[in-house]
């Protein structure tokens, strides 16, 4: 299990012995945090790293996992969607049957903490089920620019009992919500098997393993089968860039337990790819294997991340870590992350010509790959690391437990 001393080679001593000195005031404090799934997503990947550096740093951090029935998580995949500006019909049958799971959930687990984080909408309603003698932050990790008004002013209920609401942009601030809100970009691991350092053996090995050939140029999106990645338009602008270059597309996302459109997703992009699939032009990855994930952005020319709708990204994260040349949608938490024609291309979610444009000046520009690529990985050193996220959540601690 990693401590905070590992992180020793990457960031700066001071660092660390700030994480240090801050935690000093938590000392033997219980944390718990719930979110609706152990694996596949972004949420899951920030807890499994920051629960065991918040536990070397002196707190006792816990992680709990929601259970949830496929029509709950049917409900809540239509939640988020709305969330992030999509139509729903919020009939009282899915009002009810995503209350009760949080109502079964409580039964069967009891609170003797010092605080609680609750991460995104489906464990949203468990503080109504507890009587609350600690702090509780909601931590939402999606875009809440422009949510459905009806499903707004339904969660807003719930969120009305939080002490703090933790967001990733300055953008998603609600003005009509009368709780303290705090912005806190998420971060990745840069030790974790997803963003370590690969050796080109082990590089090779996973890419042969997964049959991906390496004998033309690979584009890449890693995200899940999700119609706001917009996979389709993804493939539309790689029809475009073949025009110019002959290159390979790798199309890689996990199947979150969380997340039942996916494999429908999934379906409809492998319908539309059809020959260019048999012919190995597009390849299609459903695994859960942060390896092979690593070793596709380290090999791929250029990563693209088409989002119509973005929470953070933190696709880009890992990509600009490996130093790759990102193109990517103007969208959420991806313009904190990519100043445009220095540390990547952005664009808007639509202009599949310019995609396709940028695409291929990167292909036909080994020099600018490097250069964007350079730039994106000293922007994330410098922002987006656990242990950044890790000091923040210690202020953030040290603000909704002074009264504690």
């Amino acid at each position: 299990m990693r401590k905070l001393s590992d992180y020793s080679r990457i960031v700066d001593d001071s660092e660390i012995a700030g994480i240090y000195r801050k935690a000093s005031n938590f000392y033997g404090r219980h944390i718990v945090n719930f979110n609706s799934t152990f694996q596949g997503g972004g949420v899951a990947e920030i807890l499994y790293s920051l629960l065991p550096l918040m536990n070397d740093a002196g707190l006792y951090a816990e992680w709990r996992t929601l259970y949830g029935s496929p029509d709950f998580f049917m409900i809540t995949k239509k939640f988020h969607n709305a969330l992030q500006g999509d139509r729903i019909n919020l009939t009282e049958v899915k009002r009810r049957l995503y209350i009760q799971a949080s109502e079964t959930f409580s039964v069967f687990n009891h609170l003797n903490h010092d605080c609680v984080i609750v991460h995104d909408p489906q464990p949203l309603p468990l503080v109504f089920f507890y009587r609350k003698k600690q702090p509780w932050i909601w931590r939402c990790h999606i875009d809440l620019s422009s949510p459905r008004p009806e499903l707004w002013e339904f969660l807003k209920k719930f969120i009305l009992r939080y002490d703090q609401v933790v967001i990733s942009h300055e953008q998603y601030r609600k003005a009509d919500l009368p709780v303290p809100q705090r912005v806190i970009p998420p971060a990745i691991d840069p030790l974790t098997p997803k963003n370590m350092d690969l050796g080109e053996d082990d590089v090779q090995k996973y890419l042969r393993k997964y049959g991906v050939p390496t004998d033309k140029p690979l584009l890449a999106q890693i995200s899940r089968f999700d119609r706001h990645k917009d996979p389709e338009g993804v493939l539309r602008v790689f029809n475009k860039v073949r025009e110019c270059a002959d290159c390979r597309l790798v199309l890689c996302g996990s199947m979150a337990s969380d997340d039942p459109e996916g494999i429908k997703v999934y379906e409809q992009i492998e319908r539309k790819a059809g020959r260019l699939i048999e012919d190995k032009k597009v390849i299609l990855l459903t695994v859960e294997n942060n390896i092979l994930v690593n070793a596709l952005q380290r090999t791929a020319s250029v990563i693209i991340q088409k989002s119509l709708k973005e929470g953070f990204g933190l696709t880009v994260t890992e990509a600009l870590w490996k130093a790759k040349p990102v193109v990517a949608s103007n969208a959420g938490g991806i313009p904190l992350q990519i100043q445009d024609g220095v540390s990547g291309f952005l664009l808007d979610a639509k202009d599949e010509d310019g995609f396709a444009d940028r695409i291929v000046r990167i292909l036909e520009n080994k020099d600018l790959g490097r250069r964007l690529g350079a730039a994106g990985r000293e922007i994330v050193r410098k922002n987006y690391l656990i242990t950044r996220l890790l000091s923040d959540y210690m202020d953030l601690l040290a603000d909704v437990m002074k009264k504690v």
